[in-house]
């Protein structure tokens, strides 16, 4: 899923969204929404969808992350969090029947509960006590979902969060807790948060297996095209991360043969596309030495065409993935593309 945090994939139009990038769903955060613009402008506009005039699916979380980030500004009750907002300092609390009211204002497809997201390294006590504060929480936000109805006629759907850091007990504990409660589809929070990358993949491995097959499985924030190929592997059917556009706007390119920093004095007279293989607005109409000149004179185009790119890539590469899973040949197709991946291309200094 792109993420448009803000009602906006950054640097990129809805139009070239569905058009050219062919994205099926984003994501909006409720955090964010809930402070700018507010609930109030966005039930006066009908809803985040009238609002950003994006007609398909839209996935909020619940601000859980984004709140934890504020760690110093946060304080944690069995109520809900309060925290101070980033934009102002001024004071919030959010409870979970809060959370569930915001996203029925915003109008999202698929809404998330509060929950609280571990940091790392932290410890089992600690993380015991978030998973049952999270456990809770969502048996609230399941009560409070039911109690309360769409406000634009569309069906909406809610989604577990299965937190425990990397801790196997908290993690069995956790996607049971919320099995029984019974929701919608069912997250993986919690990881891509400095844990090792063996710790990520245990952990996923371990969760999707305690989760009904019968139900969408997201796994949250994560992550490198390798690691979407892995949590494939792995049960997982749904991802979000900001890696492919806040890379593009820094000039980090994907390719199937590696990243390409585009800063790189080698592209300046390049005049061949950023990816050969690629059919993507950027790759069909312009070339590596153009795209560069752009970036080293600032220009705002550098950053559409970029993240245009990126999210492109990324998608037809989940397109790809299910085309394989469909034949029965992902596997062998995952370990080839990661190998390919791993490719070292950014060796030349930049100027």
């Amino acid at each position: 899923m792109p993420v448009g945090t803000q009602g906006t994939v950054k640097a990129v139009n809805q139009t070239l969204l569905e058009s050219e990038i062919k994205a099926q769903i984003i994501l909006s955060n409720t955090y964010h929404l809930y402070l700018r613009p507010g609930t109030d402008v966005l039930e006066k506009a009908g809803g985040l969808h009238k609002f950003m005039n994006w007609q398909k699916p839209i996935l909020t979380d619940s601000g859980g992350f984004q709140v934890y980030s504020l760690a110093e500004l946060r304080k944690l009750t069995s109520s809900g969090v309060e925290f101070k907002s980033h934009l102002d300092g001024s004071k919030h609390f959010f409870t979970p029947e809060k959370v569930i009211g915001i996203q029925r204002s915003i109008g999202s497809d698929i809404m998330m509960p509060l929950d609280e997201c571990t940091p790392y390294p932290c410890t089992f006590e600690y993380a015991k006590k978030s998973k049952e504060l999270t456990s809770f929480w969502a048996l609230l936000n399941k009560e409070a979902f039911e109690k309360s109805v769409p406000l634009y006629g569309h069906q909406q759907y809610l989604f577990g969060i299965v937190q425990g850091s990397v801790y196997k007990e908290l993690r069995e504990s956790s996607a049971k807790d919320l099995v029984n409660i019974g929701f919608d589809g069912y997250s993986i929070g919690g990881l891509a948060v400095g844990e090792p990358v063996e710790s990520m993949y245990e952990t996923i491995d371990l969760t999707t297996g305690l989760l009904p097959e019968e139900k969408p499985r997201y796994l949250m924030g994560v992550g490198r095209p390798e690691n979407l190929l892995e949590a494939i592997e792995r049960g997982v059917d749904m991802f979000d991360c900001v890696m492919p556009t806040r890379n593009a706007r820094n000039a980090n390119l994907f390719t199937g043969n590696g990243v390409l920093s585009m800063r790189n004095a080698m592209y300046k007279d390049d005049f061949t596309p950023v990816d050969a293989e690629c059919d993507c607005p950027l790759c069909r109409n312009y070339t590596r030495a153009y795209l560069r000149h752009l970036f080293i004179a600032r220009e705002i185009l550098a950053l559409e065409l970029a993240s245009i790119h990126n999210l492109y890539f990324y998608l037809n590469l989940m397109r790809h993935a299910r085309e394989h899973i469909l034949s029965g040949t992902f596997s062998d197709w995952k370990s080839e593309v990661i190998k390919t991946l791993s490719i070292n291309i950014n060796s030349i200094k930049e100027e």
